[in-house]
């Protein structure tokens, strides 16, 4: 098995990057998810219920500023607002962020249609990873959901649109915004379920948990239509507790070296 694709999202529920090779740190890959949305009281806005989100891009350039970007090739250059005072947000086990500046603000909330602002998390070791959900002490996690990355493989979506009814498309695995594609094997889809740990290249990673999967799902990333696949599918052949899943978590097993810890596309997949 080999690693196929990489994607990194620097603004939580925008749209993601493809990259040939990504950095790997204790709270997840890096540029990954360190900046989110939220609304003027702080709660996160998402791509659940605020689709236009996925139409947006952003990169993460040398100096440390956002270059946002919308589909009509409008941009906006953010500095990291480093010496702003922190804000609450209501991302769990957070606490507060950083706010961006005001233009930044207008220009989201312009293309979103309701006031919003931008925030970034200065110190990604603050936020541990949740006990309940796979956290073990000292882990710790970007502004993502649940853990530092998102595993899925190829061969567990062959599957899935094989149990998906005759004349559905094949579903873009881009629905699950995972951080790390694998191809898999082609006998044994969703293997990675059963992963305690995984390497990929040089560096290793525990299976944290499974992950249960959202309405955001159902959203064309391309469109932005709404569907109801792939939970329908998902309900059918891969719900338990009243959830369905498709993915795995993985949290970095890290040990100090003068060299940085660096994934691939064409690395080795090794479980165990």
């Amino acid at each position: 098995m080999q690693v196929t694709r990489l994607r990194v999202y620097p603004v939580k529920s925008l749209a993601g990057l493809e990259v040939g090779s990504a950095r790997v740190l204790p709270w997840g890959l890096s540029d990954d998810r360190r900046w989110a949305v939220v609304d003027p009281h702080g709660e996160p806005v998402t791509a659940r219920e605020a689709n236009a989100l996925l139409s947006l891009g952003a990169v993460v350039l040398d100096d440390g500023a956002l270059l946002l970007s919308d589909r009509d090739a409008e941009s906006l250059r953010v500095p990291a607002p480093r010496g702003a005072a922190p804000v609450a947000v209501g991302h769990s086990r957070q606490g507060s962020a950083l706010p961006a500046d005001s233009g930044s603000a207008a220009w989201l909330s312009a293309r979103l249609g309701r006031p919003v602002r931008l925030v970034w998390q200065p110190d990604p070791l603050v936020r541990p990873v949740n006990p309940s959900l796979g956290g073990h002490p000292g882990d710790r996690v970007s502004l993502a959901d649940v853990a530092p990355l998102l595993l899925a493989s190829e061969s567990s979506l062959a599957q899935l649109d094989r149990w998906t009814d005759e004349g559905t498309p094949p579903m873009d695995m881009l629905r699950f915004r995972p951080n790390v594609v694998v191809d898999g094997d082609p006998d044994e889809p969703f293997a990675e379920d059963a992963w305690p740990f995984v390497q990929l290249g040089d560096v290793r990673f525990r299976v944290s948990g499974v992950c249960d999967r959202c309405v955001m799902t159902t959203i064309d990333p391309g469109s932005l239509a709404r569907g109801k696949e792939p939970i329908r599918t998902l309900a059918k052949h891969r719900s338990w507790d009243g959830k369905t899943w498709f993915g795995v978590w993985l949290v970095p097993q890290l040990t100090a070296s003068p060299t940085p810890a660096v994934i691939a596309v064409g690395d080795a997949v090794v479980p165990g």
